[in-house]
C-alpha cells in the first residue's frame, strides 16, 4: 500500500489537572499545558469545551486561533472567561470568574499544531 502526499504526524501531548475545585463566586484557573516535538506553528489553535454534569452534550466555550483569543458567544461563560495562556510557552490556560454551581462538569482542552 502506497499513500502519496501524507506526511508523518507528530502527536501533541496535552496535560490538564484531573480535578479542579473552586468556591462559588470566586475564580478558578483551568490549566492546559502541552508538549510537541515540532516547533509551535503560527497556526496553532486551542479549543476549550464544556460538558455540564449529567449532560451528554459538549459545547465549545473558548477558541484561540491565528494569535487571537475568541470567547464563544454561547452559554453562561461568555462574560466570565479570561485567556491566561501563552502558546509560545506551551500554555493554553483559561480563567473562569464568578463561579456558579452550574459550572460543575468536564472541561476539555484541545490543541492543534498544524501541519
Amino acid at each position: 500500500l502506497c499513500v502519496a502526499g501524507v506526511s508523518p504526524v507528530s502527536p501533541i501531548h496535552v496535560y490538564t489537572p484531573r480535578e479542579v475545585y473552586g468556591t462559588v463566586g470566586s475564580h478558578v484557573t483551568l490549566s492546559c499545558s502541552f508538549w510537541s516535538s515540532e516547533w509551535i506553528s503560527e497556526d496553532i489553535s486551542i479549543t476549550w469545551h464544556f460538558q455540564a454534569e449529567g449532560s451528554r452534550d459538549s459545547i465549545s466555550i473558548f477558541h484561540f486561533a491565528k494569535g487571537q483569543p475568541y470567547i464563544d458567544d454561547v452559554g453562561t461563560f461568555k462574560e466570565r472567561m479570561e485567556w491566561a495562556g501563552n502558546p509560545r510557552r506551551r500554555d493554553g490556560s483559561i480563567v473562569i470568574h464568578g463561579l456558579e454551581p452550574s459550572d460543575n462538569g468536564t472541561f476539555t482542552c484541545d490543541v492543534k499544531n498544524p501541519p
